[in-house]
């Protein structure tokens, strides 16, 4: 019997949980149920976002949506990439924190706990709790994601080993204040720390990928990361110092 959704519209959640898919309907199913076993006990809502999917992934949300009312779609008309499905996440979430993960079932849900515990700990000017994996599967993409980390830790001195990790916690107000591209998802700690806010970090495991395959390769993003990468450090260096804000009321001398 399908679940009535108006009972829990009015109701604000805590976290929004934002996982973009595109042409993920197999890892659909299972990720939904474990997102909502990982925040058992929160008020929370989960946006899936359909990022042009040419396969059964709008029906499959549809389905789950009529006896799941945390569950949301949103959709892009056409494939816009991974970037652009976050911020459209972020921007229909909710509540003042969000948790994105991968939606091909590689980052576990059972670590969301562990990250908004994080966050909630954390003092306020930390904006952002990131993901670090830990005992990665797949021998010549962790190669890829170790050599770019790499040059990208060199270049950005961010402190992060794992930027790629799509297991984030943050602010949401922290995150739409960043300057936003196409690749924003792969630098959101060094932008953050741009932004004057500290970064925290969580160790996580990865899992291997249950069904379909990857989107991504080394040449489909090479010389767009180096791209990526001369215009994020271009943003730092023009950014010298963050300016600490506060209004003065006009009865004190």
């Amino acid at each position: 019997m399908p679940v009535e959704r108006s009972s829990l519209a009015d109701i604000a959640p805590d976290v929004s949980i934002v996982v973009p898919v595109h042409n993920e309907a197999e890892n659909i199913p299972v990720l939904a149920d474990e997102i909502a076993a990982a925040l058992k006990g929160r008020r929370f809502e989960a946006i899936f976002v359909n990022d042009g999917s040419s396969d059964e992934t709008s029906a499959v949300l549809r389905k789950l949506g009529k006896t799941r009312p945390w569950l949301r779609q949103i959709k892009h008309t056409r494939s816009c990439g991974q970037s652009a499905a976050v911020r459209s996440g972020v921007r229909a979430a909710r509540a003042p924190v969000v948790v994105t993960l991968d939606g091909d079932g590689q980052n576990d849900p059972s670590f969301i706990p562990k990250l908004l515990i994080a966050l909630e700990a954390a003092p306020v000017k930390v904006g952002l709790v990131n993901g670090q994996r830990l005992k990665r599967k797949g021998g010549f993409k962790r190669l890829q994601s170790t050599i770019a980390n790499s040059v990208r830790a060199a270049v950005l001195r961010d402190d992060t080993l794992d930027t790629g990790c799509g297991l984030k916690a943050f602010r949401r107000d922290v995150y739409l204040a960043l300057p936003y591209f196409d690749a924003l998802h792969r630098f959101t700690p060094a932008l953050v720390k741009r932004e004057g806010y500290g970064v925290a970090y969580v160790e996580v495991v990865d899992r291997p990928r249950a069904h379909g395959k990857s989107h991504y390769g080394m040449w489909n993003r090479l010389w767009i990361g180096i791209l990526d990468l001369t215009g994020v450090f271009w943003l730092i260096r023009r950014r010298r110092r963050v300016p600490e804000v506060t209004e003065v009321p006009s009865d004190v001398d």
